[in-house]
């Protein structure tokens, strides 16, 4: 799996690429959790993320934002990481031009900076949503939601609030146009230390009935 940096607002970003062999296959990126409580791209269900989509023949980026690892650039309290995160699909633009679909999937404080690139780049078709962090962060933005997509959350969360997300889904779900697909992990913490199985299962499902459906 290659390295690379690109060209980020605050400087360079490091990511790791993993190019789909079929011409024109859809592109993915995804974002990890907050960098100031040990986030990175290498986080476990980051790199589980990454592998849902590599599986299924996507063009797929990770990469750290601002000041992580080897990417330039101070925490910006998600302002700066939300444009980390559109130079990250402008890079995978650019090198995909053919791409049929653009996704986009995070984990806790990446979920609520992916769900924010929805808002601003119309071309993404669905997103992964783990443990959006909706009692921590506000997430009326999404106002329309303008794409179909999966939250995943675990009952046993210690960090984000489960009833939080529920009514997230709720408020979600009542828009038109757009299909919200739910799933709770039984027992599962923040970090689904011993459901990693499930969280990938439930992911994998999903992914498959959108590229069976072609939606």
């Amino acid at each position: 799996m290659p390295e690379v940096i690109f060209p980020g607002p605050a400087g360079r970003i490091e990511g790791r690429y993993q190019p789909a062999k079929q011409k024109g296959a859809p592109i993915a990126i995804i974002l990890h959790p907050h960098p100031q409580f040990g986030g990175t791209m290498n986080n476990q269900i980051v790199y589980n993320l990454f592998y849902n989509f590599v599986n299924r023949g996507f063009s797929v980026l990770r990469f750290n934002f601002r000041g992580v690892g080897r990417s330039q650039g101070t925490f910006d309290n998600g302002i700066g990481e939300l444009s980390d995160a559109a130079a990250a699909l402008d890079w995978m633009q650019q090198f995909n031009p053919d791409a049929q679909q653009c996704w986009v999937a995070g984990f806790s404080f990446g979920a609520w900076i992916g769900m924010q690139l929805l808002m601003r780049r119309p071309e993404i078709r669905g997103f992964i949503s783990v443990a959006p962090p909706a009692n921590l962060y506000d997430f009326s933005f999404l106002a329309p939601c303008p794409s179909s997509g999966l939250l995943v959350q675990g009952t046993a969360d210690e960090i984000v609030t489960p009833s939080a997300v529920q009514k997230l889904v709720d408020k979600l779900k009542t828009q038109k146009h757009i299909t919200i697909d739910y799933d709770t992990i039984d027992g599962a913490n923040h970090f689904f230390e011993n459901e990693l199985e499930q969280l990938t299962e439930s992911v994998n499902r999903y992914l498959d009935m959108r590229l069976a459906s072609g939606q």
